[in-house]
């Protein structure tokens, strides 16, 4: 749904005039195993690509000790799914390293609960932590910095956890903006608000109660402006999930899409993109389908350069029956009252100031 709805506004069937954001479409490559071993490890990939069902393979193995299961089952074309969804988010990387692009976008990555050696919440391939990887190999006259910042509902555990405590200063830092509550999914010491004295600097969570607005992400986002500042990436990773917008199943946050309200996501990915930062922005979690079509769709109408309308008309396409009643990009405000109070949000600005600082330095030391 998302490629026919930004096949539907002709993005990319504009001629640019002069100043105009040029945007094209790049047909990418299959990951090739080596590519995935990068990150993964051998008995896992030997696994997810294998093309038999589980029951006409020797050993008829199940693959739960690979976390094929539950949210994860194995299904037919597993095996080219894998190499495809690393495939994009990899083309897309390598499109900023080789300056063919300043804005890369990716809507089928972006999964961030993937393991090494596991699949995990729907996520069977751990597409970011290796287009960080080439990014960081990424040739310049020093060695690039590239800033992972997550705005899914749920915290990027397949990201944050396996890039901590890394030798400081490091090359790359992880921010992560989620939900976190007991029994909600995934639980860790990490997805807590990380302490101002943490020993890892470079591995930072903002959780947020219930009911997360865009009110909300406007009070904190000094938080994320401050660390931007004080790292100073080359590169920006962004991982874009929409479950957190009101209207979606999880039912949980009430965050807003109109670039026109301050700390919407719209008004969130317009500030990245104001950094001036080579950015990749990819997919992530969003279970109302035609809302996640029509967010990305909006993002992407806001990386070309346009200046998108929540009540601009979905054009008729092949899914056009999907977006009804409004027909519209709207999605519509909820009701759900915001839980996040006043103070802890100024204490985590507070908090992210001071480890800011504790950025700035090492960041400054190593130049």
């Amino acid at each position: 749904m998302v490629h026919q709805l930004v096949a539907a506004f002709q993005i990319f069937q504009r001629r640019a005039g002069e100043g105009a954001i040029v945007a094209s479409v790049l047909r990418p490559s299959v990951a090739s195993r080596e590519a995935l071993q990068a990150f993964h490890d051998e008995d896992y990939l030997d696994y997810v690509l294998d093309p038999l069902p589980p029951n006409e393979r020797p050993n008829h193995d199940t693959g739960k000790e690979f976390g094929i299961e539950d949210d994860c089952p194995w299904f037919r074309g597993l095996n080219v799914y894998v190499p495809a969804v690393a495939g994009a988010t990899l083309a897309a990387a390598e499109t900023l390293i080789s300056g063919r692009a300043d804005i890369a976008i990716a809507w089928d990555g972006g999964r961030h609960h993937a393991q090494k050696s596991s699949a995990s919440g729907f996520c069977y391939v751990a597409d970011i932590p290796l287009a960080i990887m080439l990014l960081k190999k990424a040739k310049s006259p020093k060695r690039p910095r590239i800033m992972y910042l997550d705005l899914d509902l749920h915290w990027s555990d397949g990201v944050s956890k396996p890039l901590s405590n890394q030798h400081p200063p490091s090359r790359i830092l992880t921010l992560s903006v989620h939900h976190t509550a007991p029994g909600f999914f995934p639980a860790d010491q990490l997805a807590h608000l990380t302490p101002e004295d943490t020993t890892d600097p470079y591995t930072l969570s903002i959780p947020l109660a219930r009911g997360a607005s865009a009110s909300t992400f406007a009070t904190i986002w000094p938080s994320i402006e401050g660390i931007r500042g004080a790292f100073m990436p080359d590169f920006v990773v962004v991982q874009c999930g929409v479950d957190g917008l009101a209207g979606d199943p999880m039912a949980t946050w009430n965050w807003s899409l109109a670039v026109e309200e301050e700390g919407s996501l719209g008004w969130c990915i317009q500030k990245v993109l104001s950094w001036n930062h080579r950015t990749l922005l990819l997919g992530g979690g969003g279970y109302h389908s035609a809302n996640a079509a029509r967010a990305w769709t909006y993002l992407t109408l806001l990386a070309a350069g346009k200046q998108p309308e929540t009540e601009m008309p979905i054009p008729e396409h092949g899914s056009w029956p999907r977006y009804a009643p409004s027909f519209t990009m709207e999605i519509e405000k909820g009701s759900m009252p915001d839980e996040n109070q006043q103070d802890y949000l100024q204490m985590v600005n507070e908090r992210f100031a001071i480890i800011g600082r504790r950025i700035r330095v090492d960041s400054t030391n190593d130049i």
